[in-house]
């Protein structure tokens, strides 16, 4: 079964917002995300919330409680209000001034515990004076003594799970969460590893997703004594909290205590708990955005771009790159053009020169938009409010000489190009198709390889489709008739699979107009499948965020097949707009024809264990039986309280005597 394609312009847009969310790229605009006011001061100060916590944090887990304390008076001086949290804060004051002192020197400490601690444990919390008499026995027994019975209090561990719950508090009391995607990526990355543990499925990104998202989560901020008491949540909220992000019944229920009852409010505190390894994450979103053209790449080019000794030589099947099609197709790929002249693919240089200077101007355009990577910079000293034109005619310049370098050398053959220098041409080539510019698109594929069409014939379907959409749109009708009989007609009657898309194209004819390339063909979504074939032809891979989005996406939609219901919280991720379809209509077909893209679960096809295998029609192991029966909502709800169940374990169930809950659980308990 292929994985969920991923909407390329929906995932771009949530890269951007996250870079300048974190202040990883040179850019002015604010961030649109919609956990942030499109106001840059309240952006900004969204940001600088985050600066604190991670300070503190650092703070905390590196012993020095009195540096997160003064951070605390500075900025957030509701935690030192707060007695229990004080309490906690004091209490490892206390165990860091033992650590620090001598066996015979403990005065400190004592003066600390009658002055601080002990009043606080007073009015902390009821089990906060039993909790401070224990800490008492740190004085007898030694930091390094594992069986004593303060062993947790002395343990470094201890510093890590303060600092988390304060982290917490401090997020959800700042509304300081992370950006859309960073959720997303947390959540999705969580379903999938679920998915995989319950079906035994093997996951193929299991090398990457398990040092991205780590085991540890921060502890759940401590709901207020006030809302103990709070009104009962609806049943369908508790559990759709509870299995969204793994809690237990009564986790979700403080969960939604402590955000007032909001559902969503409640799913982000629990989300943002789970931590992601930032420095792996802004590598994988910088190789990204120097794939999309976002960034500069500068000299650090990602080292998957793979050197080809001999890139053109020989059967280009055997490298792998292509999909396995039927070589008796009657086409001249080669030779394809805009125009409808019968010409080689040998061009004549003079006659290029038209097309070379137009090419490097839009290869320059496209440099000259690109950010500034600034990378991570956590001290709060390094927030400004420098606003960056990165459009300068200095820069600009510099680009049109870098783009005619870049592109001279692309006409000797791609045997002659570095790696940088093809990322830049297969940038140029994305910047040219996203303009509906087809023809100079074919002339300079063919230019590096005459052989590349004739292995993807179905974008060369789709770029002469642009061709055609646009002499419709000038009124050209002869001339797209042309196109037509020339080059799409054979082409779909080589596959069979083109005649539809062929037929819808024709229909155009119908109703010219200006806008018939626009609303004929998403000319992005075709830029984007260039880009990725040619990519990979010239040894550029996929960026590995891309392999995570299509396993995790496959996944969600997996998950969610099993749990007979639409998620909740789909939307507020933008997981919705990730799976939007607006790819060009061969896109499809294109990614199933596809050896290379059928590889693994990061491409297109799980990759499972010898002991299971996904249905044919894609959905999951012991999944047809439950759908047979109708099962009511309440009755769902009922046996997932009663028995702690997942959902998909209380469908099965209920599948198998009738929907009727209350025979479920007595059958459970007999």
């Amino acid at each position: 079964m292929d994985s969920s394609p991923v909407n390329w312009e929906a995932l771009d847009a949530l890269i951007i917002d996250f870079a300048k969310s974190e202040n990883l790229i040179e850019d002015s605009s604010p961030p649109s995300s919609p956990s942030l006011s499109s106001s840059p001061s309240l952006s900004s100060s969204s940001y600088h919330s985050r600066l604190i916590i991670r300070q503190i944090r650092r703070s905390l887990e590196a012993g020095d409680v009195d540096a997160a304390i003064d951070l605390f008076r500075a900025h957030a001086p509701f935690v030192l209000e707060d007695h229990r949290l004080l309490f906690r804060l004091q209490k490892q004051k206390f165990i860091e001034l033992l650590r620090e002192g001598t066996t015979e020197d403990r005065g400190p400490a004592i003066d600390y515990l009658r002055t601080f601690l002990a009043p606080c444990a007073l009015n902390a919390y009821p089990e906060a004076y039993e909790e401070f008499k224990h800490v008492l026995l740190a004085f007898i027994y030694d930091k390094d003594d594992q069986t004593s019975p303060v062993a947790n209090e002395w343990a470094e561990k201890r510093r890590y799970e303060i600092a988390g719950l304060m982290s917490s508090v401090l997020r959800a009391h700042l509304h300081a969460y992370n950006p859309i995607f960073s959720m997303t990526l947390r959540y999705l990355i969580s379903i999938h590893k679920g998915f995989c543990f319950r079906q035994g499925i093997l996951s193929p990104i299991s090398d990457l997703t398990e040092r991205l998202l780590l085991e540890e989560r921060d502890p759940p901020a401590i709901p207020q004594e006030s809302l103990y008491e709070a009104q009962p949540f609806d049943e369908v909220d508790i559990q759709a909290l509870a299995h969204a992000v793994e809690l237990t019944r009564q986790g979700a229920i403080d969960s939604l205590r402590f955000a007032k009852g909001d559902l969503f409010q409640a799913f982000q505190n629990e989300i943002c708990r789970m931590r992601l390894d930032a420095a792996m994450l802004d590598e994988l979103v910088r190789e990204y955005c120097i794939y999309r053209g976002i960034v500069e790449s500068g000299s650090l080019i990602p080292s998957r771009v793979q050197t080809l000794s001999e890139p053109l030589k020989g059967n280009p099947l055997e490298s792998g790159c292509y999909s396995t099609q039927d070589s008796s197709l009657d086409v001249d790929y080669s030779s394809a053009k805009w125009s409808n002249s019968e010409t080689s693919a040998t061009t004549d240089m003079s006659s290029m020169r038209g097309t070379d200077v137009e090419l490097r101007s839009h290869v320059a355009c496209e440099r000259s938009k690109r950010k500034r990577w600034r990378g991570r910079h956590d001290e709060l000293d390094h927030i400004s409010d420098i606003h960056f034109n990165r459009c300068s005619k200095q820069e600009v310049s510099t680009a049109m000489q870098v783009a005619s370098a870049t592109i001279s050398k692309a006409q000797q053959g791609v045997e002659n190009i570095n790696g940088e220098e093809k990322y830049e041409i297969v940038l140029g080539m994305k910047e040219l198709a996203s303009r509906g510019m087809a023809a100079e698109v074919l002339e300079e594929i063919n230019a590096l390889d005459p052989n590349f069409f004739a292995q993807n014939p179905v974008l060369l379907f789709q770029l002469k489709q642009v061709e055609f959409l646009k002499l419709v749109g000038l009124g050209d009708h002869s001339g797209a008739l042309k196109v037509a009989c020339s080059h799409l007609g054979p082409l779909a009657a080589s596959d069979p699979n083109l005649l539809k898309p062929l037929k819808e194209t024709l229909l155009s004819l119908l109703r010219p107009n200006e806008d018939a390339l626009v609303t004929g063909l998403p000319l992005h979504a075709l830029a984007t499948s260039l880009q990725v074939a040619f990519g990979k032809r010239l040894g550029i891979e996929e960026p590995q965020l891309v392999r995570i989005m299509k396993a995790t996406l496959y996944t969600h939609t997996e998950w969610f097949k099993l749990q007979m219901c639409k998620d909740r919280f789909e939307s507020l991720l933008r997981i919705d707009s990730l799976k939007e379809n607006s790819t060009p209509v061969l896109t499809s077909l294109a990614s199933s024809k596809s050896n290379t893209e059928s590889c693994n679960l990061g491409s297109s096809q799980v990759t499972i264990s010898s002991t299971t295998r996904l249905s044919d029609d894609g959905g999951s192991p012991n999944q047809a039986s439950s759908r047979d029966v109708i099962c009511d909502e309440n009755a769902i709800l009922k046996v997932m309280e009663f028995l702690a169940l997942p959902r998909a374990d209380a469908i099965h169930l209920l599948a198998q005597y009738n929907g009727n809950a209350e025979t479920v659980i007595q059958q459970i308990f007999a």
